[in-house]
């Protein structure tokens, strides 16, 4: 009974030090495939705009009073960030956060803009419960229609200049940050990068 009891122990050891073995062992391959997948940044959809292109300029009217003036070279060297969002938009929700921060860390180069369209009252509603009356906040059927909006969330980065500097679909903290690499790249976008350097 004694023998039969240490030898379930000594198995019982052992099968627990090669699970343990090969946890590692996959955790180690977890790690090389996580650094063999390239970036993958905004996924650009637009058939009407692309980088480098004129932005579409006017002067639209904020929903806190005011108006705000889009695209054009005359914005004191700042870029703007134009996030078209829906208040119905689970994705549009968990990207606020990092919009927020990211509007404080770059606000000395670049503006955030916040835009949709519909009812006023929904968006207002939504400002209100969401805590967003920092951002600059435009309701405007012609603003999305201008820079051929047809998904969200989606997102324009407009340069010092007036040019598109990055643009494209939005789902997750890291493709808002690939337009701003794109374009500190000078590239359209992320996977065009990769697809260079590949070719190199």
């Amino acid at each position: 009974m004694t023998t039969a009891l240490i030898i379930s122990q000594i198995l019982s050891w052992v099968i627990i030090v090669a699970l343990a073995l090969m946890v590692l062992a996959l955790m180690r391959q977890v790690g090389v495939l996580h650094e063999r997948i390239a970036p993958a940044g905004a996924l650009s959809m637009n058939q009407n705009l692309k980088k480098g292109d004129t932005a579409p300029t006017l002067a639209a009217n904020l929903l806190g009073g005011g108006k705000v003036s889009i695209g054009g070279a005359e914005r004191n060297g700042k870029s703007q960030l134009l996030f078209f969002l829906s208040p119905d938009c689970p994705v549009c929700k968990t990207l606020l956060p990092a919009l927020g921060s990211m509007k404080k860390a770059e606000a000395k180069w670049l503006d955030v803009i916040l835009a949709s369209d519909g009812a006023e009252p929904s968006h207002r509603a939504f400002i209100k419960e969401r805590g967003l009356e920092h951002f600059d906040y435009v309701v405007s059927e012609l603003l999305g229609r201008s820079f051929g909006v047809s998904k969200l969330p989606y997102a324009v980065l407009i340069d010092e200049n007036g040019k598109i500097a990055s643009l494209g679909l939005i789902n997750s903290r890291e493709h808002l940050e690939s337009l701003f690499e794109a374009k500190e790249r000078d590239v359209a976008s992320i996977q065009d990068y990769m697809q260079s350097r590949t070719a190199s």
